[in-house]
């Protein structure tokens, strides 16, 4: 974060001397403290003021600043304790898993097999009160089938309580000083994933901050110039960044944060709540296989995790002395957001949409689409040719049916690479539909063990997912992710029979894929099916092309396996969605940057907007500068 020798305390105080005022004795505030881009009230009476919300409704009128409650540390009963009082006061149907303790922040996470039911009989009449009897706020999480991906994270949390509480305050400190200068200015500087696809990563810059927008990898460059965000260009320390901003947790949008940290970051970084522990699972996962050549540690992960600070969707953060922030559902993958920024005084408003899908899915939302006010968007282009223009959703359905229906009748073996995140959930959640209702013919299907802890999290943050797949998972002790159909398996050796597989990676480059390509690709009646974008130089890209001799990490397999491409079943969105997302966007924006494509997809979609919608659009390439305002 940059430093400030000017530092002024007196917008502090400010606020401070606002809220003193504002609240009445009876609230028994102990103290007031910056908690990251939050206000945060220590009470030792917080009952009073989460009872009395419009007291604090009113005083977040006055000082337009988020507030949140805090138990005051005097009150917080002992762990132990608090566990003996859920046990004894808890019905024994909602089943207490795990409880994790925040000191930090005076929370416990609660893992339940029916969080609906305890919520019921939380909120029900006659019920108690858990803050006022054990000094603690309680988060209510649905126990998933998995906790391997979630317990690094908490445990993380809990060894730098001490040090996150020093690391909030002097967040918010630098959130909340008095602006330096009131000049509007803003530009972007593109560091990656312009006229390509990997490496996102842009730099706002104001008189004020300086934002990162998404620090991604593109681990399929042949050139080492071309993997990594071209940060040295902007001529920064990494000490006078104020804020790293996610969209989403793909590596190609996340994957060199945790570099960020090694070589001297030491400052917020904010995504949605379900990105923090999907990204720390594909960072974790791309150590692992990286060995020696991964250009960061565990301990540098860690770091990363104890600076992260997660945000709901629709609320507007302050993350710089001039800069809101809202994040906003994207329908991309679990926690996937458009970030819009509203900087300054209303003098300009910026939407980066990330990763970005407006079809129809099972298990998320439309993106949004109405923001108070936008002036640019920047937009990802993977399907930005006038070819890119997929086929109706159940008519992908139908075609996957039918592809899945053949090759299991001919006693074969369906390998559908994909993402371990997004498209490997929607995909296990379609087949197994479909098998249920007797549409397809009963197998089983393999999910290799990363997508497993993956859709663990799914089941952990039911609220960012469709209301209908939501209630499954809250209100039953199983949810739509636990099946009689899937099996869990790591690098399994095949049998010679009928089975679906789901395996990452996508580009058949690398991890468990390969190895179950190589297994299948001399079996005629076995098929491979890519339902994903392919990068241009990867081995499916090369095999969907019609391929059938490839080499991989110096291994030649020769493909006598069936291959197939499904269209439309995507977690992006094709040419006319984008472009009719753009048109729907309200208000209409007045300019349009294309990112995220090849290079011709790029030109070709920023051509057709301002075609189609008159509408001022460019096309940067990596390492260029936009003047904003």
């Amino acid at each position: 974060m940059q430093e400030d020798p000017s530092y002024n305390e007196s917008n502090n105080q400010n606020i401070v001397a606002s809220i003193l005022q504002t609240l009445p004795r009876e609230s028994s505030l102990t103290k007031i403290e910056y908690e990251g881009p939050n206000i945060a009230l220590y009470s030792d009476n917080p009952v009073y003021l989460l009872k009395n919300s419009q007291v604090i409704s009113n005083m977040v009128s006055i000082i337009k600043k988020r507030i949140v409650i805090r138990t005051d540390e005097s009150i917080r009963k002992p762990q132990n304790e608090v566990l003996d009082y859920l046990n004894n006061n808890i019905s024994n149907d909602v089943k207490i898993d795990h409880a994790f303790f925040d000191h930090a922040l005076g929370e416990v996470d609660l893992y339940v097999r029916n969080p609906f039911l305890l919520i019921s009989l939380i909120e029900g009449p006659g019920s108690f009160d858990l803050v006022e009897k054990t000094g603690w706020k309680f988060r209510f999480r649905k126990t998933p089938a998995n906790m391997d991906a979630l317990d690094p994270i908490y445990k993380i949390l809990s060894k730098t309580s001490n040090e996150r509480i020093r690391f909030y305050k002097e967040v918010g400190e630098r959130i909340f000083r008095s602006r330096l200068d009131e000049l509007a200015e803003a530009s972007l500087i593109t560091l990656g994933g312009f006229a390509e696809i990997g490496r996102s990563a842009i730099l706002l810059s104001t008189q004020e901050s300086k934002i990162l927008l998404d620090c991604g990898l593109n681990l399929c460059a042949k050139e080492p110039s071309e993997i990594y965000p071209r940060l040295d260009i902007t001529g920064i320390e990494m000490n006078e960044l104020d804020a790293v901003v996610l969209s989403h947790a793909h590596l190609d949008h996340s994957g060199f944060l945790p570099a960020l940290f090694k070589y001297g970051y030491s400052g917020p970084v904010y995504c949605s709540e379900p990105t923090l522990p999907l990204m720390c699972l594909l960072h974790r996962e791309y150590i692992r296989k990286a060995g020696d050549r991964a250009i960061y540690s565990l301990q540098d992960t860690e770091k990363m995790v104890a600076h992260t600070i997660p945000l709901n969707l629709g609320i507007v953060t302050d993350i710089s002395p001039d800069v809101k922030l809202t994040l906003a559902n994207s329908g991309h993958i679990l926690g996937s957001a458009l970030i819009h920024l509203h900087i300054g005084n209303g003098d300009h408003n910026l939407v980066y949409t990330g990763d970005i899908k407006t079809g129809n899915s099972i298990l998320l939302g439309k993106p949004t689409s109405n923001f108070p006010r936008v002036e640019t968007i920047v937009i990802e282009s993977t399907y930005g040719n006038k070819e890119d223009v997929f086929p109706d959703y159940y008519v992908a359905v139908q075609h996957l049916i039918d592809s899945l229906n053949t090759t299991i009748s001919n006693k074969g073996t369906v390998l559908i690479p994909v993402p371990a995140i997004g498209l490997a959930q929607e995909l296990a959640l379609i087949i197994d539909s479909y098998m249920n209702s007797g549409k397809i013919t009963e197998t089983e299907i393999l999910i290799e063990r990363i997508i497993f802890e993956a859709t663990s999290i799914y089941e952990a943050y039911p609220e960012y997912l469709l209301d209908e797949v939501k209630n499954r998972v809250l209100q039953g002790e199983e949810t739509p992710f636990e099946s009689k159909h899937f099996i869990t398996v790591e690098l399994q050796v095949l049998d010679y029979g009928p089975a679906i597989i789901l395996s990452p990676s996508s580009s058949l480059s690398e991890g468990p894929s390969l190895y179950y390509l190589k297994q299948i690709s001399q079996r005629p009646e076995s098929k491979l099916i890519l339902t994903s974008y392919q990068i241009p130089g990867s081995p499916a890209r090369f095999i969907q092309e019609g391929g059938r001799h490839v080499s991989i990490n110096g291994q030649d397999i020769q493909i006598n396996c069936d291959v197939e491409r499904i269209e439309g079943l995507t977690v992006h969105s094709d040419y006319s969605q984008l472009i009719g997302y753009i048109s729907k966007l309200r208000p209409k924006a007045r300019r349009v940057l294309v990112n995220h494509g090849e290079r011709t997809k790029v030109q070709n979609l920023a051509t057709s907007i301002n075609r189609i919608l008159k509408i001022q659009t460019q096309h940067p390439s990596v390492q260029e500068a936009i003047k904003l305002i």
